[in-house]
């Protein structure tokens, strides 16, 4: 039956309520009709519980037949008014002969006598009962109905966010390739062999990063893994003129972040930080866990004299940006800074082990 009203809760509740009415009209026969609680107890709670099954189904099945928002008023309250009236005069049918059953059980016992006053007094809370009955269907379809606009709407939101990420983690490998391929290009006139080295290193790190999906996370273990796999790219054109140093917390290594959302970070410290230094530089990759935020930096050194160029801001850094605020939303943050003779870029996220 419908999930939202016929729910364990909401039937346990609905089976309360109507236990109640029982006792109820139960203690109303035996102040007004002279049987003994015990006998009015006997008749009152299986009518009652017999009458709460009739209404629950059959008011449940009209309300289904009869949408409000597809079927007229007149047309709905004409309905369930017939339909009332019948399980009413039904109800009092059924009382009658409960009634009379139980005195001709016990004809000299305590029973209770179905009287016209009483008829006419269960026929009234008969249809009140059901038309009562009708409207908590209304109300706990309406709330089913309305929990369901609300839980599409909420996979819409994930399909359009999973679809956006992945535009941007797709955007992530054809800057590096185009990159990459630059940088080959430039050795083979200079060093054939480099470029040879550089090539194999790079199809090795695709190959590693095709096994990664964008709707997927990574450890910072791993992530920091494929950092060093990039960095062996570029260590091959650079040589000793790029040094390395890496700093990652023992409590943060578990935390998942978004794939390679390091890496243009790195790669643009290379390329616009070391590469543009005759004398080389380093850089330095820090990952420590405080309390429920993960912080990731990212330095390198930078010329002195040189322009604004050092801060890549171009596609890596507005990538980065744009990946976390559609994953995260306002819980991370991207801030880039240039110190002196030293750029850092610092993300800070949610420290999410996935337990």
């Amino acid at each position: 039956m419908g999930g939202g009203f016929w729910a364990r809760r909401s039937a346990a509740l609905y089976l309360a309520a109507w236990l109640m009415l029982g006792l109820m009209l139960a203690g109303l026969l035996s102040a007004t009709g002279g049987a003994g609680l015990a006998a009015s107890l006997l008749f009152a709670l299986p009518l009652v519980l017999v009458y709460a099954a009739v209404c629950g189904f059959s008011a449940y099945y009209l309300c289904r037949a009869y949408p409000l928002a597809r079927k007229s008023t007149p047309a709905v309250l004409g309905v369930f008014f017939s339909t009332a009236v019948c399980a009413a005069l039904l109800w009092c049918a059924a009382a009658s002969g409960w009634a009379a059953w139980w005195q001709w059980l016990a004809p000299e016992g305590d029973s209770v006598a179905m009287s016209r006053p009483l008829t006419a007094v269960m026929f009234g809370v008969g249809v009140l009962l059901y038309g009562m009955t009708a409207c908590a269907h209304y109300l706990a379809l309406e709330f089913e109905r309305t929990r369901g606009l609300e839980r599409r709407e909420l996979e819409l939101k994930l399909l359009a966010q999973d679809a956006e990420l992945r535009m941007l983690r797709t955007q992530v490998d054809p800057h590096f390739l185009f990159n990459s391929l630059n940088s080959i290009s430039a050795l083979t006139a200079i060093d054939a062999g480099a470029a040879r080295d550089m090539t194999l290193q790079l199809a090795g790190f695709f190959r590693h990063t095709l096994g990664l999906e964008a709707h997927h996370k990574v450890t910072v273990a791993q992530e920091v893994e494929l950092v060093e796999r990039f960095v062996a790219i570029e260590g091959v054109r650079f040589g000793p003129r790029l040094g390395v140093e890496r700093q990652v917390d023992e409590q943060a290594e578990a935390c998942l972040l978004p794939p390679m959302i390091l890496q243009p970070l790195v790669e643009n410290a290379v390329k616009h930080g070391i590469g543009q230094l005759l004398d080389g530089g380093v850089v330095r990759v820090h990952v420590e866990r405080a309390g429920s935020q993960l912080r990731l930096r990212v330095e390198n050194d930078v010329d002195p004299d040189g322009a604004g160029a050092a801060a890549g801001g171009g596609i890596g850094l507005a990538n980065v940006r744009a990946r976390l605020l559609a994953e995260y939303g306002i819980e991370a943050s991207v801030h880039a800074t240039r110190v002196d003779n030293m750029f850092r870029v610092e993300l800070v996220l949610p420290a999410d082990t996935g337990e």
